[in-house]
């Protein structure tokens, strides 16, 4: 299965939360606090512990924007590695440079950081990285080429996330568009919507 490329009020809307951290989308959710389609506002049963776990995974992979592959993959090399399994997971999701650069401001979804670090805008240490499952290391300096950064999408995102909080494992200069993955975060700093456990256990069956 590859990624979900569909509308991203629809599938936040089936899984219950705001998968792109979005104004927008929140605004929408509020208003519509159901599933889509004609069947949405029916009362439904009570999920299997299957369903539970399937949904988690789902909500997972949908928020990092992964194809199943991807993601599965990434889990099994999380669970070979030392350390609680659910926190391993969650740094190597957040150490993939789509991400960094999504939370970084430098693109306000992860959707548009894929793209442009697959259009080469983006640099590690200097070199042009356009894979966006790339994994950053503590100490890589991640920046937007020279060519990008009178691009106005970039631009805008940078003005914009200025407001926002910066993330504790990230150092970010906005105006000379240049940060540094310091560190992988530790699990109290990484607050996503998920209960990663259901994850552990839905892969684990």
């Amino acid at each position: 299965m590859g990624r979900y490329r569909g509308p991203v009020v629809k599938i936040s809307r089936r899984e219950g939360v705001n998968l792109v951290e979005s104004p927008k989308v929140q605004k929408y959710l509020e208003r519509h606090p159901y599933p889509p389609g004609q069947h949405g506002q029916r009362r439904r049963r009570k999920p299997s512990d299957y369903a539970v776990r399937l949904r988690e995974k789902q909500k997972l992979r949908f928020y990092y924007n992964m194809s199943e592959k991807q993601f599965r993959n990434l889990f099994e090399e999380a669970s070979k590695k030392t350390g609680a399994t659910g926190q391993v997971f969650l740094q190597l999701l957040e150490s993939r440079l789509d991400n960094v650069v999504y939370r970084m401001g430098i693109a306000s979804t992860r959707r548009q950081a894929r793209q442009f670090v697959a259009h080469g805008h983006i640099l590690i240490n200097g070199k042009r990285v356009d894979i966006p499952s790339y994994r950053c290391e503590p100490g890589d300096v991640v920046e937007v080429h020279a060519n990008a950064k009178k691009n106005e999408f970039i631009r805008e995102n940078l003005e914009a996330r200025k407001r926002g909080k910066p993330h504790p494992w990230l150092e970010f200069d906005a105006d000379a568009m240049k940060g540094t993955f310091k560190h992988r975060p530790s699990r109290e700093d990484v607050v996503v919507p998920v209960n990663e456990l259901q994850v552990i256990e839905y892969y684990s069956r």
